[in-house]
């Protein structure tokens, strides 16, 4: 497996083997094995925090890949003549984030409610110069499969996150923190997040939600008992690789949460989390629907082409 990521091709029963992807599927933080995150920590001449490996375990995707590839099965499935492929990045996010601008102002992440691209305890040169690599190796290779997309392509940024909004400042003690917030009889009282959200509108209220794809997921997720909301956690910014893939191709991208519980069996925040395959597929189907529906024209009533 390459330290870097990995890519998996899906063609419909129709679709010529040599035939650009019309679907990218990319998974940018889905380094969720322990691994994944050893293989890069061992590496590190700083001092890293004591037990770090259970933040990455709360913070990472886990189930992004297995719904990405359910996603691209299902999408073949029903447009036979089209093709997917998915990438899911093996860099961990707590080491350096791939889903971030590594070359903004720190305060940006801030302004954009999201993580930092590179924590507080990466610090040393040799450090930065070994992760920055890996992120610059990462974002050529989702360049490459963008650039070798069909015309009529579409972009499917695909996260998992946490079921519950904790505020926990990213610091040095991290990982006390976190394990305060997720005790027993703390963790009920934060937020309950959204059980699948798309991220459409920025800051200054505009959207960017691509054409005709928003309904025909909610209405995929509303048949399997699962509700869609909009924009409700986070909201699109330009500290975020997402932002600048939306503007590459507006209309044809799109940036997707599905909380863990409903796809890990059960989802525990310091540990590996079991996949649920029935949640996955579940899950999995429905972006599937929305994206065929809106992107490509895909009917249930009519006959296979």
């Amino acid at each position: 497996m390459s330290e870097i990521a990995s890519t998996l091709v899906v063609r419909g029963d129709n679709a010529p083997d040599d035939a650009p992807c019309d679907l990218l599927i990319e998974v940018p933080h889905g380094a969720t094995a322990a691994e994944d995150y050893h293989a890069l920590a061992d590496q590190m001449r700083g001092t890293l925090p004591s037990d770090l490996v259970a933040f990455f375990h709360a913070n990472t995707d886990e189930g992004a890949f297995e719904t990405a590839v359910a996603v691209a099965y299902a999408f073949v499935a029903m447009c036979p003549t089209r093709s997917a492929q998915v990438i899911c990045c093996h860099v961990p996010r707590t080491l350096i984030d791939c889903n971030r601008r590594i070359d903004v102002d720190p305060a940006a992440f801030v302004e954009g409610g999201v993580t930092a691209g590179i924590p507080p305890w990466v610090t040393l040169p040799d450090d930065l110069a070994v992760l920055q690599d890996r992120y610059m190796r990462y974002q050529a290779m989702v360049r490459e499969a963008q650039d070798a997309l069909a015309p009529d392509a579409g972009v499917i940024l695909l996260h998992t996150y946490a079921p519950r909004t904790v505020d926990v400042q990213v610091d040095l003690g991290v990982v006390a923190s976190m394990r305060a917030a997720w005790a027993p009889d703390v963790a009920p009282k934060w937020p309950l997040r959204p059980e699948v959200e798309v991220i459409t509108q920025d800051f200054d209220g505009n959207s960017w939600a691509p054409t005709g794809v928003i309904a025909p997921l909610a209405d995929a997720l509303e048949s399997v008992g699962l509700h869609l909301d909009d924009s409700t956690t986070y909201k699109l910014h330009p500290s975020t690789m997402a932002w600048d893939h939306v503007q590459a191709r507006p209309g044809r991208t799109l940036c997707i949460e599905v909380r863990r519980d409903l796809v890990c069996a059960p989802w525990t925040p310091f540990e590996a989390s079991p996949i649920d395959d029935d949640g996955v597929m579940r899950v999995g189907g429905s972006i599937a629907y929305g994206v065929a529906t809106g992107w490509f024209d895909f009917s249930p009533d009519a006959p296979a082409s």
